[in-house]
């Protein structure tokens, strides 16, 4: 037994894989499906960098909002500067709007944070600091202005102080005013105002909750109230869906995009939402989440955000995959200090950087070219060129599992099933594979069908013959008696007398009971490894042999340890073997349950892995029942009392592990100090 159990601790040794260490993010990184940050190639190269002394038209203050019209024309709100300043598609000045005539007067914008452009090249400015939104044609002559609203829809005291805008093709407006946490303003075409949309959900803890309802009027006043984040910006794409921005922190959801109604349908089917950095990357400053400020629609689908944070542009496509990212804070001509906005023209982006009062645009590297053709090709229904393009990505980086993805959507759409499975497994996209399985499973049982019916009955027969053969031999028989091995088997099924028999008869086997544990250990290492790629979700990386003995062997002789020395205290009868065998004996239907279940696990799709996950509670309360009954057999307790020592048992394997770690705490605390005493010594002799 001594011998057997070294042999067994050494091959799970020898057999233990170490994770991966995550991977440094670089410049430009991609996010992997386990959230470890890979290196990529940087999707964007700085063009150019422009200042408003390049333009003659002084320097820039402070600016807060770009806009790019359908002629090709830049709006750059030069909030400092108060004015509207207008480039050409060579980003040179084609105007400048400061002041125009308003009835029969001189009138000027005052400190304006937002720009937008309608279809027909009429300027909405949002005029911040005179509360008002100006509306002005391509020359720059005033249409209209349109103040603050009077609406009993404005709660009393509501501050109107207009930061950004939008305009749909049906001429509707969409203002967000600073501190309104009612959501986006809409006007109609005549600017009249209509009321609120997309208002954010309110986020309380319970407790807040708990002690808003416990508490006095005058205390709940002087409490923090519940409102929801404010937006703060927005933009409208071609199809009059809203896309909106906020700047909470640890959100899943900083970014929407809303329909006419103001509902969320921003679809998430990535990796993880589409929220900037999903974790810390190394270094101090790469620490919490992405804190969002500008949000553009892009072709195809995509879309691109901008943390101001990090300085970083993160562009998904319409499945909320992170495509790529870009950019960064610093001193160097491709970073940023303060970004304010970003914009798109054509392929080129737009940043605008507040602080370092600049222009900076870039224009996609060949990387980030194919990633843009790849995703706006299968947008597109050009599922061949799309494929083409992908492929030529991966060459350029292979660790890009939304390339996988890409090429699996295309063969697909081909009807290549049993291809696109492969790609989707490669790119960790459990739904799109399952889908592609179904229609493959579909495909092999239409082909092989009689050869399946024809496989059934056989093992139908076989099945029928055996027990009709097991009945015949057992006909007649009061007793049976069952030996050594099959005891376990039996006591699964006839726990008390099993259990008894374990006890009083000496059937019960410590190596029976090794065994049983080498099964189990064996089972949840295949388990780990081989189940199906749809509903198994574990790091190859992170897979280590060890770990079993961590999560198995070690719980288990834990709670053999703490029941023997609770039930030496509470009149227990069994002996520490007894437990052990009781115990082991208890584990056997994990056994069974599992190998089957892994088999199981590789022809099945997600739709139909509720059985699966049955099947493991199944086995959790066959496991939890033989438990019981073993500990109350073997201790010869009542049920009561049998419950009641589980959970002491459990209470004490938790003591147990406290004093350990205290132990080892100790332990290494007196090796530092010593440590320390022996450097000491001998740096001063």
């Amino acid at each position: 037994m001594k011998k057997g159990f070294a042999l067994f601790l050494v091959v799970l040794l020898l057999a233990a894989g170490t994770g991966a260490a995550p991977v440094s993010a670089g410049d430009a990184y991609n996010y992997s499906y386990w959230g470890t940050p890979v290196p990529a190639p940087e999707p964007y190269s700085l063009d150019q960098v422009l200042y408003g002394s390049d333009w003659s038209i002084g320097a820039l203050s402070s600016p807060q909002d770009m806009y790019a019209g359908e002629d090709g024309r830049l709006y750059i709100a030069d909030t400092g500067n108060s004015r509207i300043v207008i480039l050409d598609r060579d980003f040179q000045p084609a105007g400048i709007i400061s002041k125009f005539e308003h009835d029969g007067k001189e009138d000027a914008l005052n400190q304006p944070q937002g720009v937008f452009v309608d279809t027909d090249q009429h300027i909405y400015v949002a005029d911040t600091d005179n509360r008002r939104i100006v509306e002005l044609d391509s020359n720059g002559k005033l249409v209209r202005v349109m103040n603050e609203p009077k609406s009993t829809l404005l709660r009393e005291g509501f501050q109107y102080l207009p930061v950004k805008l939008a305009v749909d093709k049906a001429k509707r407006l969409y203002v967000i005013s600073q501190g309104s946490y009612e959501g986006i303003m809409e006007f109609d075409s005549d600017g009249v105002f209509n009321g609120f949309i997309g208002t954010n959900r309110v986020k309380f803890s319970p407790a807040d909750l708990f002690w808003k309802r416990v508490s006095t009027k005058a205390q709940r006043d002087q409490m923090q109230q519940f409102i929801p984040i404010e937006f703060n910006n927005l933009d409208v794409d071609e199809n009059g869906f809203i896309y909106t921005s906020t700047s909470e922190e640890n959100s899943d959801q900083p970014l929407k995009r809303l329909n006419p109604s103001g509902t969320d349908v921003l679809r998430s089917k990535g990796y993880f939402p589409p929220k900037g950095d999903v974790g810390n990357l190394e270094g101090g400053s790469m620490t919490g989440s992405s804190i969002f400020v500008d949000v553009i629609p892009d072709q195809g689908g995509m879309y691109s955000a901008l943390d101001s944070k990090r300085g970083r542009i993160f562009t998904y496509d319409k499945d909320g995959n992170l495509l790529y990212e870009f950019g960064g804070l610093g001193s160097q001509q491709e970073n940023f200090r303060t970004p304010s906005s970003i914009e798109m023209l054509g392929e080129r982006l737009l940043v605008l950087d507040k602080d370092n009062n600049r222009l900076s645009v870039f224009s996609p590297t060949t990387y980030g070219s194919l990633i843009r053709g790849a995703v706006k090709a299968l947008n597109e229904g050009k599922s061949e060129e799309s494929t083409a393009d992908w492929k030529k990505v991966l060459q350029l980086n292979a660790n890009f599992d939304v390339a996988y993805i890409g090429i699996g959507k295309s063969l697909l759409k081909q009807g290549d099933n049993r291809e696109a499975m492969t790609y989707f497994k490669l790119g960790n996209s459990r739904e799109y594979y399952s889908e592609a399985f179904k229609r493959y499973r579909k495909e092999v049982v239409f082909d092989h069908f009689g050869t399946i019916v024809l496989a059934l009955v056989l093992c139908i027969a076989v099945v029928i013959a055996g027990v009709k053969l097991a009945n015949r031999k057992t006909q007649g028989q009061f007793y049976r008696e069952f030996g050594i091995i099959r005891n376990p088997f039996y006591t699964m099924l006839h726990p008390f007398n099993g259990f008894w028999e374990m006890k009083y008869e000496r059937k019960g086997r410590l190596s029976v009971a090794f065994v049983i544990m080498v099964l189990l250990v064996v089972a949840m290492i295949v388990k780990r490894q081989f189940n199906g790629f749809v509903i198994n979700f574990n790091n190859p990386e992170q897979l280590s042999s060890l770990d079993e003995l961590k999560f198995i062997v070690l719980p288990f002789l834990l709670w053999c340890i703490a029941n023997w020395s609770l039930t030496t205290l509470m009149d227990g009868e069994g002996k520490f073997t007894e437990i052990i065998i009781a115990t082991a004996y208890s584990l056997l239907p994990l056994v069974l349950i599992y190998f089957p279940q892994v088999l199981y696990s590789n022809v099945i799709t997600a739709d139909e892995s509720s059985f699966y996950y049955l099947l493991n509670t199944i086995a959790m309360i066959w496991f939890v029942w033989l438990l019981f009954t073993g500990t109350m057999t073997v201790h010869q307790y009542s049920a009561g009392k049998t419950v009641i020592t589980m959970l002491l048992t459990l209470v004490v394997m938790g003591i147990i592990i406290f004093l350990g770690v205290l132990f080892f705490s100790m332990l290494q605390q007196m090796i530092n100090f010593v440590s320390s005493i022996y450097k000491e010594i001998s740096f001063r002799m």
